[in-house]
């Protein structure tokens, strides 16, 4: 008797405290701003398709602080793969803040989940971004759902989305 409560206490601190590291890593203060620190290394996750085209006007318009910008495709998706190389000329700088950016690919979950994960094991803070698709006018795609209340920004294109999800950020068209 003594053996399963001493396991079942010892399970409820451990939930305890994975809870409490939780809390802190989702929770939002100054100190995690994208910038504040100087150059933001950026996690892209480039979906196929529009999701690519979205993202690389989205990452046109980042100025050069955002960098260096890593970036995550399909093994099959060489388009995609051609396009990144396009866009990027190796300019590489010291990174200070990781970032996590995506904007609807099924790949991006496991990655931001990965991201999360470093957060509560204590061994770096990185920003999730989220850009829900623009073509999402009324409601959020899975991969949405999934990350609005894990993300530290999670950006909408339409002001209905925004009314349905207050914790979002309305700018209109992003990309």
């Amino acid at each position: 008797m003594g053996l399963i409560l001493a396991a079942i206490v010892g399970l409820l601190i451990t939930f305890f405290i994975c809870t409490v590291r939780l809390f802190l890593v989702l929770r939002k203060d100054a100190e995690h701003k994208p910038g504040k620190k100087g150059a933001v290394s950026v996690l892209v996750v480039a979906g196929s398709g529009g999701h690519t085209t979205e993202i690389l006007r989205l990452m046109e318009s980042l100025s050069r602080s955002y960098s260096p910008r890593h970036y995550v495709i399909a093994d099959t998706d060489k388009m995609s793969e051609d396009k990144i190389r396009t866009l990027e000329n190796s300019h590489k700088e010291k990174d200070t803040t990781r970032q996590v950016l995506c904007n609807g690919p099924g790949t991006c979950v496991p990655l931001c989940a990965s991201a999360l994960l470093l957060g509560i094991l204590g061994v770096k803070k990185v920003l999730i971004i989220y850009v829900e698709s623009i073509c999402r006018v009324e409601t959020l795609s899975l991969s949405g759902k999934l990350l609005y209340h894990l993300s530290d920004y999670f950006f909408v294109q339409w002001s209905a989305l925004k009314e349905k999800y207050p914790k979002s950020t309305y700018l209109g068209r992003i990309v």
